[in-house]
């Protein structure tokens, strides 16, 4: 994969996962225990061959910065490498205003490679993908751009944006949050194309657009709104249907798995579908190695074993250094560093880096972001009306979520 440059759009704000996002960018929330979200996206290019990747940076950068220098050391006598690429102000006075314009501000890093063809990701979305079976679909179809597909039903195509294709999928339409009805994917009368953000670029193709989106001042820069609708007028777009796409060692059940770990709700869900016996996600696929930090910190620990005090977990991932002593958990995942102590019961939640649970604690569907120590018998999530007049935030389905470094009191 040496003619190919990638890029991954790591700066997002990720408003909507705020305050999981209050001190950290979106894609260096930590997920699965001991993976932070943008470990997907890389381990999925290194695992499809390509090691040129460029990592696009902006808001909050700071632990997104350390994970990838500490985590992802690949070769340069080789010309590996996974590069972080801060927001410059090379081409103005001005942040990144848009997808597209994130890119066109780095056009230096691409110009410095001069690869044949551009992969341009988001940072922020779980999933797993050969991304060379793409790109070979895109050199078969001998497209100028190929934007990689996710069917959903019609009747949530109005929370994504929508691509319509002939029989050959060439896009001939684009809709961003259609209101009305759109057109069903070709074979399948109920389901609808939305796109992932995810693109293939030929190189010229790429610079050209950018270049002529950065002179058209009522352009809005980013390549959903601006970049494809025009580009499909004179040039040949193909859609990549990615319920197709395979991974060795994969699960029937993990076929076209993709999720926009977007808000709160979306973010714990998919958190909670590692947990299935038969995950949709799976993370012990040896013939597919999910990379991440590697954390100096002892095994996991359970201790005690006296009637109701014994240290036990149930339907659970628990990381590297976690010691459960005497407290039960059931249905949550544990980032590294975590102690629950006596009498304590946790269910549905997340706990991520250094929580301490104190004793005798009740902890129902929350978020415990790091660095806070839940005191003796204190209740998060028990009482939703409670957990909101305590300052907590409370998504529409009910997760409470801590934030970090939040100082409790019972």
């Amino acid at each position: 994969m040496n003619e190919t440059l990638v890029m991954i759009l790591a700066g997002g704000e990720g408003r909507r996962l705020y305050p999981l996002t209050k001190d950290r960018a979106k894609p260096a929330v930590p997920f699965g225990g001991r993976y932070r979200i943008i470990d997907f996206v890389i381990n999925n290019f290194i695992n499809s061959g390509f090691y040129k990747i460029k990592v696009l940076t902006q808001y909050k950068s700071d632990s997104l910065n350390k994970h990838i220098v500490r985590g992802w050391p690949l070769s340069p006598i080789v010309n590996h490498y996974v590069d972080l690429v801060p927001a410059q102000m090379r081409t103005g006075e001005g942040w990144y205003v848009g997808t597209a314009d994130a890119v066109y501000q780095n056009m230096n890093a691409i110009a410095d490679e001069n690869p044949q063809f551009v992969c341009i990701f988001g940072g922020d979305s779980v999933f797993k993908m050969d991304i060379s079976q793409m790109l070979k679909f895109h050199k078969k179809n001998r497209a100028a751009l190929t934007i990689s597909a996710i069917p959903v039903p019609l009747s949530e195509a109005h929370k994504f944006g929508i691509m319509e294709v002939d029989e050959k999928w060439n896009l001939v339409a684009f809709k961003e949050k259609p209101k009305g009805e759109v057109k069903p994917m070709p074979g399948n009368d109920g389901m609808a194309l939305a796109s992932m953000g995810n693109y293939i670029f030929d190189h010229d193709v790429l610079e050209k657009a950018l270049y002529e989106d950065a002179a058209d001042e009522s352009s809005s820069h980013d390549f959903g709104n601006d970049i494809i609708p025009k580009l499909m007028l004179d040039k040949k777009v193909c859609v990549y249907d990615f319920s197709k796409n395979y991974h060795p060692g994969m699960l029937e059940t993990e076929q076209g798995y993709w999720r926009d770990v977007g808000d709160v709700d979306a973010y714990w869900r998919a958190n909670m579908d590692l947990l299935e016996r038969y995950p949709e996600f799976n993370l012990y696929n040896k013939d597919w190695p999910i990379r991440t930090y590697n954390y100096n910190y002892p095994p996991a620990k359970f201790v005690r074993e006296e009637q109701d005090r014994t240290g036990m977990a149930i339907n659970s991932l628990v990381s590297e250094g976690c010691v459960i002593s005497g407290g039960k958990i059931t249905r949550c995942v544990l980032s590294p560093n975590v102690r629950v102590n006596s009498f304590s019961q946790v269910s549905d939640s997340i706990l991520m880096e250094d929580v301490q649970i104190g004793r005798n604690a009740v902890i129902q569907k929350a978020i415990i972001d790091k660095v806070v120590n839940i005191p003796d018998y204190a209740k998060i999530g028990v009482d939703k009306e409670e957990d909101i007049r305590r300052g907590f935030y409370v998504s529409p389905d009910g997760v409470t979520v801590v934030p970090k470094g939040a100082k409790l009191n019972v």
